[in-house]
C-alpha cells in the first residue's frame, strides 16, 4: 500500500462535516430552520467542495459534472416536509440526481446568518463598512445583521451604485427608496429578507437599509413612519445578497483542511440562481397624480 504524505490524503465527509458545523453552529440556526447533512455517507471520502446560494437541478448538475463530493448551499432543500421523492417533482429529481451521482449535500443557512464571519459580514464589507460592527438584531439569541458607519459620508445614489458594483449581477438590480442626494453614513444590513426588522433599524439610528425581499407594505409603512427621511430602504436582492457570503466560505474551508493535511479543493457556483430573468422597465415613474 502506498504511503500517503501530507496534503494528499482525502477527508472523509465526516471530517469535513465536522469542520463546517464548527464554522456555522447548527444549534445557532433558527428554531424554524432545516440545516446540515441532507444526503451523503459521512465514511465517503471528499476531495472536492461545491459552493452554490440555492441546490436548484442546474445546481447540483454543475457540482456533479465538475467532479464534486459535496455540494454546500446557503438554502435549504428540504425546509417543508415532502411526502414523494419522485423524479416527477422537482426535490425529487434533486434528491435522484444527488443520490445517483453520489453527491453529498450540506446546508448552512441560518447558522451561517448569525455566525462571524458568515453571510452578514460578507455584505457588509459589500457596503465599506468596516470589519468590527456591531450586530443589528438578535434572533432565537442569536446576533443578526450587521450595522456600522461608513468611513466618510455619501449620498444613498452614489452608495447604491457603489453597492451596485460590488453585487452579482442579477436582472432587477436594485430598487431604492429615499432621496438620491440624500446624506448616508451609518448603513444597517441583512442578507436575505429583512422586512421584519425595521424596528431594530430605527433604534439602529441607520442612514440606509440594505437587505432584501421587501413587501409592499411593510415598505410602504416603514417609509411612511420616516416621513420621506431615513432610513432610506435598498432591496438588492435575495440571491445576490447571500452570494457574495460563497467564496470567503469556500477559501475558509479549504484552508482549513489543508491545515489539517488534508487536500480538498474548493470551487463557487456562478451560476444565478436568481429567479428572475430580465426586466421591462415602466415609463419614468412621477411623484404626483397626473390630472386628466
Amino acid at each position: 500500500m502506498a504511503e500517503v504524505h501530507g496534503q494528499d490524503k482525502a477527508a472523509t465527509l465526516a471530517e469535513v462535516v465536522r469542520v463546517l458545523d464548527g464554522f456555522y453552529p447548527p444549534d445557532t440556526a433558527a428554531g424554524w430552520d432545516r440545516v446540515g447533512l441532507v444526503s451523503g455517507d459521512p465514511a465517503q471520502p471528499v476531495r472536492r467542495v461545491h459552493f452554490a446560494v440555492d441546490p436548484t437541478q442546474a445546481v447540483i448538475e454543475e457540482a456533479r459534472d465538475a467532479g464534486a463530493d459535496l455540494l454546500v448551499t446557503h438554502h435549504p432543500l428540504l425546509l417543508r416536509g415532502v411526502h414523494s421523492v419522485a423524479t416527477t417533482t422537482a426535490k425529487g429529481a434533486a434528491l435522484t440526481t444527488l443520490v445517483v451521482a453520489d453527491l453529498a449535500l450540506y446546508c448552512a443557512h441560518t447558522n451561517a446568518d448569525v455566525a462571524t464571519p458568515g453571510v452578514n459580514d460578507a455584505l457588509a464589507a459589500a457596503c465599506g463598512l468596516p470589519a468590527d460592527v456591531a450586530p443589528l438584531d438578535e434572533e432565537d439569541g442569536q446576533p443578526i445583521g450587521k450595522v456600522g458607519d461608513l468611513p466618510e459620508p455619501t449620498t444613498l445614489r452614489a452608495f447604491a451604485r457603489r453597492l451596485a458594483s460590488a453585487l452579482p449581477a442579477a436582472p432587477v438590480g436594485l430598487r431604492v427608496s429615499g432621496d438620491p442626494d440624500a446624506s448616508v453614513r451609518r448603513v444597517a444590513v441583512q442578507g436575505g429578507a429583512g422586512d421584519t426588522r425595521f424596528d431594530a433599524v430605527r433604534a439602529s439610528g441607520a442612514d440606509v437599509y440594505v437587505t432584501a425581499d421587501l413587501r409592499h407594505h411593510p415598505a410602504l409603512e416603514a417609509r411612511e413612519d420616516a416621513r420621506g427621511g431615513p432610513p432610506y430602504l435598498i432591496d438588492a436582492g435575495h440571491w445576490a445578497t447571500e452570494a457574495l457570503w460563497l467564496d470567503g466560505s469556500a477559501e475558509r474551508l479549504a484552508a482549513t483542511m489543508a491545515e489539517n493535511g488534508y487536500d480538498v479543493q474548493t470551487a463557487v457556483s456562478r451560476l444565478r440562481t436568481d429567479p428572475w430573468d430580465f426586466l421591462v422597465p415602466t415609463s419614468e415613474p412621477s411623484q404626483g397624480a397626473t390630472a386628466s
